[in-house]
């Protein structure tokens, strides 16, 4: 069993970005925690900033288009112009899209950047809550599988 102090450190990497729980399982796996109390532990983390992401960042991007500082205004921008592009994509396919965007557990991919993503498109909370969800699963399901040596054990049994 794992101590209360590991599971919280597991909980607190997966809320951190980029990071997420592509990190946060396999330092679970380095702190001796069992597979099913780690993965737990990494989904709900990872599900923690999902909605205030969801809430929040259209009036942060607000706010940086009205700041003073340039920088956060070209940020701003960029992030909208962006979005704009690819807007006829997303609206086809935004739920699947999400799903995967969450799912593989990539660099550059997870919970935050498609919070990000479906806040940025505008895409509503009852596609993108679910479809953020279920790939933070997916994803949570593959790095548990491939940090405790599950894949390792089927390729040497095939």
């Amino acid at each position: 069993m794992g101590s209360i102090k590991n599971i919280l450190w597991v909980a607190f990497i997966s809320m951190v970005p980029v990071i997420e729980l592509r990190g946060a399982i396999p330092a679970g796996t380095a702190l001796g925690l069992p597979w099913y109390l780690c993965m737990l532990a990494a989904i709900v983390g990872n599900c923690i900033p999902v909605p205030f992401i969801l809430l929040f960042i259209r009036g942060i991007l607000d706010w940086m288009k009205r700041c003073p500082l340039r920088l956060f205004q070209r940020i701003a921008l960029w992030l909208e112009q962006k979005a704009e592009k690819h807007r006829e994509k997303v609206d086809r396919f935004a739920f699947l899209g999400l799903l995967l965007l969450v799912a593989i557990p990539l660099p550059g991919t997870g919970a935050w950047t498609g919070s990000l993503v479906a806040a940025l498109f505008r895409v509503r909370a009852k596609t993108a809550v679910p479809a953020i969800l279920l790939g933070v699963l997916g994803a949570a399901i593959i790095v548990t599988l491939i940090s405790y040596g599950v894949l390792s054990a089927l390729e040497f049994l095939l």
